[in-house]
């Protein structure tokens, strides 16, 4: 198994330099870049907001970094240190150099990054991958984290068919002109493709070669091992799972886990509703305060 990584330096570049300017459009001002070595890479952070109250980070989905979060952390970084990751082995600016093989790579990778920011008690929130990712941290890795917020994680079901021609179709949904992207996202149920902005960072990043492993499904044992406050929003019209089947999982196997199906929402729930998801990050970290 390979690393991620661009299909050569004038992609990079590209990429790169869009990158940096959205982050300048997008992001407040008030921030720093941080880069914390691990043994699968680089990590790149963009860490915003006061040092005190409970720390925030932020895991983006597949394909995803640091900036898919911008509708969120001026919210977030009002009262909290927000620390939006861009995952090793995804497109953005962190440098993957050693494979990550499985979902202990992927917790031991972010334990890592954890103990280089040396930040405890943390918040950890996660999208779809990210959402894997923070569950396989917390089941490999307890004891740093204080509570989870998960948004439509993977991990609960094989990802098949219906998932990748919902990628596919959005994709294709994404280079359609302006005016009708607003009623096909209603058509493909991925509201993604109206953020212009993340649709130009996904269009430089198609040069980007991926190797990051197939989130496999989280077993019973596994699931009961998370002691940890979490809260689940899933889309009722997801692509990756049956809604309904996974909240009656998680409330069966960690009833101390809230969990919710948002009705009109499919697996881009952070960007159908992104004003709800901010909501109920905020609302775990004062349920836990």
């Amino acid at each position: 198994m390979t690393v991620g990584e661009f299909k050569d330096a004038k992609v990079a570049e590209r990429f790169l330099g869009e990158y940096e300017q959205l982050l300048d459009k997008l992001w407040p001002a008030s921030r720093s870049v941080l880069d914390v070595p691990t043994r699968f890479g680089t990590t790149r952070i963009v860490r915003t907001g006061p040092d005190d109250g409970e720390p925030v980070v932020l895991l983006p989905a597949s394909g995803g970094n640091a900036l898919m979060w911008h509708r969120y952390v001026e919210a977030l970084s009002r009262d909290h240190a927000v620390y939006a990751v861009d995952t090793v082995g995804e497109p953005g600016g962190s440098v993957q150099t050693a494979p990550i093989a499985d979902g202990g790579d992927v917790a031991a990778w972010l334990e890592e990054v954890l103990s280089g920011l040396d930040v405890a008690g943390v918040h950890l929130v996660g999208c779809s991958y990210g959402g894997w990712i923070t569950l396989k941290h917390q089941i490999h890795h307890p004891g740093r984290v204080a509570r989870l917020t998960l948004v439509d994680p993977a991990g609960f079901a094989e990802v098949g068919w219906r998932f990748y021609r919902w990628v596919i179709v959005g994709g294709l949904a994404g280079l359609a002109p302006r005016a009708l992207r607003p009623r096909l996202a209603r058509v493909v149920h991925n509201s993604a493709i109206l953020d212009d902005d993340l649709m130009a960072l996904m269009r430089a990043s198609m040069g980007f070669r991926r190797r990051l492993p197939k989130p496999d499904v989280f077993t019973d044992e596994e699931l009961r091992q998370v002691q940890v406050p979490a809260q689940f929003s899933l889309g009722a019209r997801s692509a990756i799972h049956s809604s309904d089947q996974v909240a009656e999982r998680i409330s069966r196997l960690m009833p101390a886990a809230r969990v919710e199906v948002v009705p009109g929402t499919g697996h881009a729930l952070s960007t159908d509703q992104p004003e709800l998801v901010t909501d109920r990050i905020l609302n775990a970290a004062v349920a836990g305060s």
